[in-house]
């Protein structure tokens, strides 16, 4: 009679320990502690809710135009170091450099993810050289700038390149704003779309400082 009743108490745990894993399975409520005992059925069930996967066509635009947007605006930042740019134009340089590249390094993470093409390329000037021709993927997106007006604004320096910088970046944050609102319309990844929100709510800001410094100039 004991043995039936401690038979039937491990029966009775063992469905509870199996329910509870699904149960975390299906809400994606996996810890470090509940992952330890949860049996390997659990792992399978996590795996094919992953959240990585609730994505459509718009998100994987979005991230792969994003990618060579923001690191145009990071070459045209890290200028502003070499050319005698003025203490507020560097330091507005600098945070742009600091938000952008992690942004980069997060939507290059979801591609793979994904497994779609990460764009290359476009991380230094001599990838600016080659743009500009009609039809080039990158120059078709909004606000970014052809490879002339990219060498152009290299060969400026003191306030003149001030004043190029900040008309050539507030363009270049309109085209990212107008990307990042599409996203939101018609992407479906959620950290996709609150990256965007990110995006405009920040590019805008710098929008609104940066045409202060041009009228204050």
């Amino acid at each position: 009679m004991n043995t039936t009743r401690t038979v039937a108490r491990r029966t009775a745990r063992t469905g509870a320990t199996t329910a509870a894993a699904l149960v975390l399975a299906a809400t994606g409520g996996i810890t470090a502690a509940s992952a330890a005992d949860t049996p390997a059925l659990t792992t399978v069930a996590v795996r094919a809710a992953d959240p990585t996967d609730d994505h459509n066509q718009a998100d994987v635009t979005f991230a792969q135009g994003m990618i060579p947007h923001h690191r145009q605006a990071i070459v045209m930042s890290r200028m502003a170091r070499a050319h005698d740019a003025s203490p507020e134009v560097k330091a507005l340089a600098l945070r742009i450099q600091k938000a952008q590249q992690p942004e980069i390094d997060t939507m290059a993470g979801w591609l793979e993810a994904w497994g779609e093409k990460v764009p290359r390329g476009m991380g230094a000037m001599d990838d600016m050289n080659g743009m500009g021709r009609d039809g080039d993927d990158a120059t078709s997106m909004p606000g970014m700038m052809h490879g002339q007006r990219m060498r152009d604004l290299d060969g400026t320096a003191g306030r003149a390149f001030d004043t190029m910088f900040l008309t050539m970046m507030i363009e270049h944050h309109e085209g990212a704003i107008d990307m990042a609102r599409t996203e939101q319309k018609q992407g479906s990844y959620t950290p996709a779309k609150d990256l965007a929100a990110d995006i405009i709510k920040s590019q805008t800001a710098e929008i609104a400082q940066m045409r202060t410094m041009l009228t204050s100039r």
